[in-house]
């Protein structure tokens, strides 16, 4: 009886052992994410950037555009910061969407309704000169917003932001979806001097 009563007391004792080294060394490789940035109070802003090359400047004010499936297309602008809990957000900017020929169809503004999802990624910042903040928070990331239209119609705004070393698995710029349109294809940046589907982000701003 006391073999059976001691054996059950012990593998929980190992169990509990397992689960808290498991548990803390997941956090030491835990990037800054949703529940270790945002949700602990840490402002990040985020921006699609534009970028002066002659001078390896970035400042707000870039666009970044997406594709859906038939090659219709969504161009952005925007800044905002989120931090603290979800819904602590601000933001916004505007939109302009073009049909598979290149027409114009609709434009407007949009505001960032709540933060989705947010992780930080590896990466060094490849530009000497930053007009946004100091340079030294600048880190590359990926972040999910829902958005509002000022069509009325909702969607979801990811931004990506890959630096110089970032994982090759990141891409620079952004998707969105807007109503029943997933513009799910992102447009690759050019190369330089062309200017577009650049993205930042500043962490503890």
């Amino acid at each position: 009886m006391k073999r059976f009563g001691l054996l059950p007391v012990g593998f929980l004792v190992v169990l509990g052992v397992l689960v808290a080294t498991t548990s803390a060394a997941s956090s030491s490789r835990r990037p800054l994410g949703h529940r270790g940035a945002a949700a602990t109070g840490l402002k990040i802003r985020w921006d699609i950037i534009n970028v002066d090359f002659s001078t390896g400047t970035l400042s707000a004010g870039g666009q970044a555009s997406a594709l859906a499936t038939d090659g219709s297309k969504i161009t952005i602008t925007g800044s905002g910061t989120f931090g603290g809990p979800p819904k602590r957000v601000a933001g916004g900017g505007n939109w302009t969407t073009y049909d598979p020929s290149g027409t114009q169809t609709s434009s407007g503004t949009y505001k960032v309704t709540s933060l989705i999802y947010f992780v930080q990624a590896p990466g060094t910042p490849p530009l000497p000169h930053d007009n946004i903040g100091d340079l030294s928070k600048s880190h590359g990331g990926l972040a999910l917003m829902h958005v509002a239209y000022s069509d009325g119609s909702q969607g979801i705004l990811e931004v990506s932001c890959h630096l110089t070393n970032s994982p090759n698995s990141l891409f620079e710029g952004i998707t969105a979806s807007k109503g029943f349109v997933p513009y799910w294809n992102k447009v690759s940046p050019p190369a330089p001097p062309g200017n577009a589907n650049r993205t930042n982000f500043h962490v503890g701003v």
